[in-house]
């Protein structure tokens, strides 16, 4: 599956921008739409993984870069060369010094700020996009059942049937716990059995705000380094850290973040969830739709809007609010079956967002009273990618 509007919005930018970072976790379909955008224009795609590529550049970076000033360089998995980076930027400027601007870098990496920190030194010659799994507008209206138990990434959404698709995902988790994951611990090597259990135990307690200690305790090891780990989670764009409301309330609310998996795949593979029927059956199952439902609420949402949960400490909470400026903002509580909310009624007495909405399994849009509207997560999609609008 090739995402055309992410490709389109490629092509736009590297029409006046000298580089184009597109982050993403591996597996994603990064290199496929490389490949797509490479078919249209003379290009050079490189595999830093692959040591005869890596070797090219090191021998004599600026030279090889000069001898292919007239194409589109693919450079993926840039992260294995932080170097690079200086070097990139110099090319760009004597480009721009000779009056020309012949070369332009798409560069593919699958770690975010840590990536993004390497960068530093293109700043104001590069431009950010991310390609995130599979969303909700992106399969059929019956498949989305399919979607939220594979999860999106496209070797496992399309597998032949959920026991292949299981084992896609088993495989995937052993590959970042063995490869990956090891790339980013300058101190010692981390245990990958040890990363399984934390791993796990997020799936398992997503959705509820972080406690360190708690899961430190439970792994036998210091806090600190279960920060440190979820923080590598996070950089590899494998798990999301959703902060808390803190603008203009008289409640006391919760200041500690909470974690999501961002692929509900990948959750479901970790708790040995192999279909639907077992999923349905799980505890799980509520949190995991929560989950689903807000990482493809905000794939649609501008770089420019903030994200964030309410929740006091006497427990009232909804799950995402979304807010653009100081002028827009949007509660969202989310549910596989439509329930009324205090919660929201409470904040709005309190904050006075502009839209409130419940988002269920179903597809229909009715009012539930109070300016509550019960809403599907297809249309919850639309109504996003309509009224919030990049600057």
């Amino acid at each position: 599956m090739i995402d055309r509007r992410l490709i389109t919005q490629i092509k736009d930018r590297l029409s006046h921008t000298s580089a184009v970072v597109l982050l993403g976790p591996r597996q994603v379909g990064k290199t496929t739409l490389a490949r797509t955008i490479a078919k249209d224009r003379d290009a050079l795609y490189l595999d830093l993984e692959r040591q005869e590529d890596l070797d090219k550049l090191r021998t004599d970076t600026t030279s090889y870069l000069l001898s292919h000033q007239h194409h589109l360089v693919i450079i993926d998995e840039i992260q294995h060369y932080p170097e690079l980076f200086m070097t990139l930027r110099g090319s760009i400027d004597v480009g721009r010094q000779q009056g020309h601007d012949h070369n332009r870098f798409l560069l593919l990496g699958s770690a975010s700020m840590e990536l993004m920190h390497q960068s530093e030194s293109l700043a104001g010659r590069v431009s950010y996009l991310q390609l995130n799994p599979l969303d909700v507008w992106e399969v059929e209206s019956n498949d989305i059942d399919r979607l939220w138990v594979r999860g999106g990434f496209p070797p496992s959404f399309l597998s032949a049937n959920d026991k292949q698709s299981f084992i896609w995902r088993e495989d995937f988790i052993a590959s970042y716990l063995r490869r990956d994951m090891q790339q980013f611990d300058i101190d010692s090597r981390i245990e990958a059995t040890t990363l399984h259990r934390l791993w796990t135990m997020l799936a398992h307690c997503q959705g509820s705000p972080l406690n360190l200690s708690s899961l430190a305790g439970s792994l036998g090891i210091k806090a600190v380094t279960v920060g440190r780990y979820i923080d590598i989670f996070h950089d590899l764009l494998l798990v999301r850290k959703l902060t808390p409301w803190y603008r203009n309330t008289k409640k006391r609310l919760v200041k500690s973040p909470k974690i999501y998996l961002r692929d509900s795949g990948i959750t479901h593979a970790l708790l040995r969830l192999t279909d639907k029927e077992t999923l349905l059956g799980h505890p799980i199952a509520g949190t995991s739709w929560e989950a689903f439902a807000i990482e493809n609420i905000l794939s649609r949402l501008p770089t420019d809007c903030q994200t964030h949960f309410y929740r006091t400490s006497s427990g009232a909470e909804i799950d995402l609010l979304i807010s653009q400026g100081l002028d827009t903002l949007w509660a969202i509580e989310i549910k596989r079956s439509v329930a009324p909310n205090r919660a929201l009624l409470t904040f709005s007495e309190d904050v006075f967002p502009q839209a409130k909405f419940i988002v269920y399994a179903g597809n229909e849009r009715y009012p539930l009273g109070r300016g509550i509207e019960a809403i599907g997560l297809r249309e919850i999609c639309q109504e996003v990618s309509r009224n919030f609008n990049n600057f």
